[in-house]
């Protein structure tokens, strides 16, 4: 029998013991809820009419059974290439339900935005907020109170926090979680990223990069680089919401096809109506939230998910703080390498071992919970087998049992690396994180003078004036949640790896997020106490001595008396009208800090 690794044992018995009574508090309402079941044997005649009437083939068996009801939440639009399979997954589903008796519905639509689309732009200002708006667009989708179980289809950056938000307020429903999978190979994203950098410096025009990005995106299914979306679907798997092998299998493919099949039938098959019930609340636990860490480090996976993983806890009564992380981070061997921490992709990666082969190989280690209920069953060893449709039936099969391909996948006792590479950072700065699975060992610490700016635009036209010269840290400020929305700022990653390939030591600082994307560049990001909260980052000015050292964890002002400035405030007015902010304006004046999950629900 494994032993389990002390580390990840002394970290989830600290999160319950933390969490306890919130916890505790949580457990209780979803108790009631489930007690209460759902009110569509309770509805009027005339509401189980307005609830009936268009569900053509499945009215009568809505109205006069008690056959399982599928609620649909779904983030479909053509926007993005991820979601856009998504447009045929209600027909599937519905057919799907029925072979077994049963009905299913769409409840409900969520917004689905595309960070690569806005990066640079206003709408990255509602990016992260987007978030919350999901989770509250899929509770209303679900307030009908007229489903035993429901399905999510979601997948990129905001999309999936969100719904595993609502779905936790839904907690005493079983759920399953729908990937469409990946988009084929297309121009690799190293290529990708030089031509993007030789854009930044003027070597090629608009017409070479449009024609590289198009390249590179080019078809139904998600990025292929190892971003905050893929990093979400390995997630779902780690911690037992997806069916075990469905997140990058892609789309249009028999595979594909059957998994969405039959995610509708387990969903129903883990109702209260049946033998297996198996809520939301009794998968999402403690341990669960602590495998998940395990995978982002383990995989080298997005900086986001420090925030989303801390606000998705949270809304099942799980306090997790980013100390939680960098303990496990040290103990987390970096079994992966996919762009940007490498050259493959996460179809390279799949075909590689993929997920299946990592938590197999975990969970040998002794690094990952073993026995959290998942909606495959009991027992993350679910996770370790390979789907397969062969004659039209669906099974799962033992996965790869060592890698096939060891320059993209490796063994937790042979690793990359022998820490994930996220590290909490803190200091008379603050407190921030930052990720260095992709920054070589003497880019890790940066001790030089800081230039200061307010927005990102201020950063690359200093840029192009030649500017930001010699060592220096590059600080963008006022980027905080509440003081614009957070956005990513990752359209300054071409210019700041010039400034790093021409021998400069470089890094970014800022209260702001750095993409998924994050690589070879050092970034301290999400730094609070935020610039408009009065943080130590609002008094700092050009010329002050500033040291990011990934190595030791801290993130210092060495200029005496910067402490004893009057703390300034910036004009942002800019960030609070157009392109709909100012319907947001509550979330800003609301908003919790980067270290409580940058949620309006009670950070």
């Amino acid at each position: 029998m494994t032993t389990m690794n002390d580390t990840v044992k002394r970290v989830t018995d600290r999160v319950i013991a933390r969490s306890e009574a919130c916890r505790s508090a949580y457990l209780a309402r979803m108790e009631t809820a489930r007690a209460k079941g759902p009110a569509r044997a309770h509805l009027s005649c005339s509401g189980q009419a307005h609830a009936y009437a268009a569900s053509g083939p499945d009215k009568d068996r809505l109205a006069t059974t008690s056959a399982g009801n599928l609620g649909i939440v779904t983030a479909y639009n053509d926007i993005l290439s991820a979601h856009q399979p998504f447009e045929r997954y209600p027909e599937l589903i519905r057919a799907a339900a029925r072979e077994i008796g049963g009905t299913a519905q769409v409840a409900g639509g969520v917004p689905a935005m595309c960070d690569g689309v806005t990066q640079g732009e206003a709408g990255m200002e509602l990016s992260l907020f987007s978030r919350d708006v999901i989770a509250l667009a899929a509770s209303v989708a679900l307030s009908h109170n007229t489903f035993d179980a429901a399905v999510f289809l979601g997948v990129c950056d905001k999309i999936v926090p969100g719904l595993v938000i609502a779905a936790q307020a839904f907690g005493h429903l079983p759920a399953v979680f729908m990937p469409a999978g990946p988009m084929k190979s297309g121009l690799s994203n190293d290529e990708k990223a030089k031509v993007r950098q030789q854009f930044a410096a003027g070597e090629v025009g608009r017409e070479a990069l449009m024609a590289a990005e198009m390249a590179a995106y080019h078809g139904p299914g998600t990025c292929t680089f190892y971003g905050t979306a893929n990093t979400n679907q390995m997630l779902m798997e780690f911690m037992g919401l997806h069916l075990p092998g469905a997140s990058f299998v892609p789309p249009s493919s028999g595979l594909r096809e059957a998994l969405t099949r039959e995610g509708a039938k387990r969903a129903l098959r883990l109702s209260a109506l049946g033998n297996e019930y198996t809520p939301v609340c009794d998968i999402l636990d403690e341990r669960a939230f602590v495998n998940g860490i395990i995978g982002l480090n383990a995989t080298g996976g997005s900086t986001n998910l420090l925030i989303h993983l801390i606000a998705m806890a949270r809304a099942g009564g799980i306090i997790l703080d980013w100390e939680d992380f960098s303990e496990l981070s040290d103990i987390t061997p970096l079994m992966a390498r996919v762009y940007p921490n490498g050259l493959a992709d996460v179809n390279h990666f799949h075909a590689a071992g993929g997920l299946g082969y990592m938590i197999g190989d975990l969970l040998g280690a002794g690094l990952l919970h073993p026995d959290t209920k998942t909606v495959a069953g009991e027992g993350l060893e679910h996770y370790t087998k390979d789907p397969v449709f062969a004659e039209d039936k669906l099974e799962w099969r033992r996965g790869a049992s060592e890698s096939l391909n060891d320059k993209i996948l490796r063994p937790a006792r042979d690793p990359f690396q022998s820490s994930g590479g996220l590290k909490r950072l803190s200091g008379s700065l603050g407190t921030g994180v930052i990720k260095v699975s992709a920054v070589a060992q003497e880019h890790r610490i940066v001790e030089a003078p800081v230039r200061v700016f307010h927005d990102q635009d201020a950063v690359k036209t200093a840029f192009k004036a030649g500017e930001l010269t010699g060592d220096l840290n590059v600080v963008v400020r006022f980027q905080g949640p509440k003081a614009n929305g957070m956005p990513e700022l990752h359209s300054l990653t071409p210019l700041l790896s010039i400034l790093q390939g021409r021998g400069q030591k470089v890094a970014l600082v800022t209260d702001g997020r750095m993409s998924g994307a994050s690589g070879k560049v050092p970034a301290a990001i999400h730094v609070c106490p935020e610039a408009v909260d009065g943080g130590p980052i609002a008094q700092l000015q050009d010329g002050d001595r500033l040291r990011v050292d990934a190595e030791q964890g801290t993130l210092d002002i060495l200029t005496d008396g910067v402490l004893q400035r009057p703390v300034p405030t910036a004009d942002l007015s800019a960030s609070a009208t157009g392109t709909g902010r100012e319907l947001f304006a509550t979330f800003r004046a609301t908003v919790g800090s980067a270290t409580t999950g940058a949620t309006i629900f009670g950070g």
